[in-house]
């Protein structure tokens, strides 16, 4: 196997680093990796498109959650691969910056950037509103802002701690989900289903091909998070076998709950895909419509206070994972060097947090005290991610083809798997709406035009040196 970028390989790699002045701890265990991506996945991601997915899907909207979980396997394995061969933070960024060169990786990053600052955005947000429709008297856009400050002074506080609130919260998610599992599997014994039992696998009346892979597009955004563990590679004890299998747990871990959801509440839901695909407006309340009418208004209730907690604490993983990202660049000099600095007492990234809660602050506010400020928001923020993930598969074949060390690679492991990765992604992006591929378009120029300035600086500093 080809050399690893850094120090040592596998385990060996995991007791390199940590120590020295300015330098990540390694502290998180294998536990704290899985509840930073579940955390940043949220258990009950679906109920917010469980309505749009069974309308587009023709009622079929478990069988799309496991056609996604099989699709997102593809990025998962190459992020598995390519942790082994660059165990630092920073991510794809790292990855794409070993496999396929300097201009590709602060690509990668620079792409990768505009997921892990907005989705924190969309987060809390989506936190800001929920508590708003339980406190009316408190502008969602006070709760908003209330939800980044607290989650980042956990961030702040250290690694350690916001993993332990974190799990906390994580609990509590699952065990509202266990309660609505509990009360729908009660209520289709005592009343049975809605439909027919193999109708969320197989859709109602009659099923479509295209409607399901159409459909699948969309549930891919729902895993965007589980990649943040591997932004936490230098801080993982035990190696980057344990990181790489946490990105798998995470991922089959979240396919199975987002599967048994969505089956459940597929069978219960009041109104068919038919209904809900010619009543657009009734899509995005359509998982609560569903527990308010089988079960009752307490597990609504209880829905929507586990949702706003979910949502910041969401944010709070996808806001460390986007520190990490610019403390890596930073430390490449791709970023201004003050957000390479480690904090002494807490062990991070302090400044590239500050950094990016800031900005995070700025657009979930922003699009808080907007109507269409959710709307705008969520058309953006996946074109970023998507483009990152693609260079991520070019970069397995990159480094294990062409830019590796020594070794020979295995076919199917590092071209045809990332191959078939990268096909999904290319088709997730064609699915993307117009708005969100300009916008990645535009944040990509700006990428080039600063990696050429970049150039231009070091091409002129060398001209002067010699």
């Amino acid at each position: 196997m080809p050399g690893t970028i850094g120090a040592g390989t596998g385990d060996e790699a995991g007791a390199s680093t940590g120590g020295e002045p300015g330098s990540l701890r390694r502290t998180l265990t294998f536990r704290d990796l899985v509840v930073y991506g579940l955390l940043f996945i949220a258990p009950m991601a679906p109920v917010g498109i469980f309505g749009t997915l069974q309308a587009a899907s023709h009622g079929a909207i478990t069988l799309v959650y496991v056609v996604a979980t099989v699709a997102m396997a593809f990025t998962a394995y190459s992020y598995a691969q390519m942790v082994r061969v660059a165990p630092q933070a920073g991510s794809v960024y790292t990855y794409a910056r070993v496999g396929l060169g300097e201009g590709a990786g602060f690509v990668a990053g620079w792409m990768a950037m505009l997921d892990y600052l907005l989705i924190p955005a969309v987060a809390y947000l989506f936190s800001g509103i929920a508590m708003h429709a339980l406190v009316p008297s408190v502008h969602q856009w006070v709760w908003t802002a209330l939800a980044v400050a607290v989650t980042t002074l956990l961030n702040l506080w250290g690694v350690r701690v916001a993993a332990v609130v974190g799990f906390a919260v994580l609990a509590l998610e699952i065990a509202v989900l266990a309660v609505f599992v509990v009360a729908a599997v009660a209520e289709l014994v005592a009343h049975g289903a809605q439909r027919g039992w193999a109708a969320p696998l197989t859709g109602e009346g009659g099923f479509s091909v295209h409607a399901v892979l159409s459909a699948v597009s969309v549930a891919v955004l729902s895993y965007l998070g589980f990649d943040a563990i591997a932004s936490f590679a230098e801080e993982a004890s035990g190696g980057t076998t344990r990181v790489a299998r946490a990105v798998i747990t995470c991922l089959v871990v979240a396919g199975v709950l987002f599967a048994v959801q969505t089956y459940l509440a597929a069978l219960l839901a009041p109104m068919t895909a038919a209904e809900l695909a010619a009543e657009p407006g009734e899509q995005g309340a359509a998982f609560y419509a569903t527990v308010d009418a089988a079960v009752g208004g307490w597990l609504h209730d209880l829905v929507a206070v586990s949702k706003a907690v979910g949502a910041a604490f969401a944010a709070l993983a996808g806001q460390a994972a986007a520190g990490r990202l610019l403390f890596a660049m930073a430390r490449d000099r791709r970023l201004p060097g003050a957000l390479s600095k480690v904090d002494a007492g807490s062990g991070v990234p302090r400044r590239a947090l500050l950094g990016a809660a800031l900005v995070t602050l700025v657009a979930a506010v922003w699009a808080a005290r907007r109507g269409d400020g959710l709307d705008q928001l969520s058309s953006i923020v996946n074109v970023g991610a998507l483009t990152a993930f693609a260079l991520l598969h070019a970069s397995v074949i990159g480094w294990f083809c062409f830019r590796g060390r020594s070794g020979v690679p295995s076919v199917p492991r590092h071209v045809v798997v990332p191959l078939l990765g990268l096909a999904v992604v290319v088709a997730v992006i064609a699915e993307a709406s117009a708005a969100a591929r300009t916008v990645g378009a535009a944040w990509l120029a700006v990428g080039l035009v600063v990696l050429a300035v970049q150039y231009g600086g070091r091409a002129r500093g060398r001209a002067a040196r010699d």
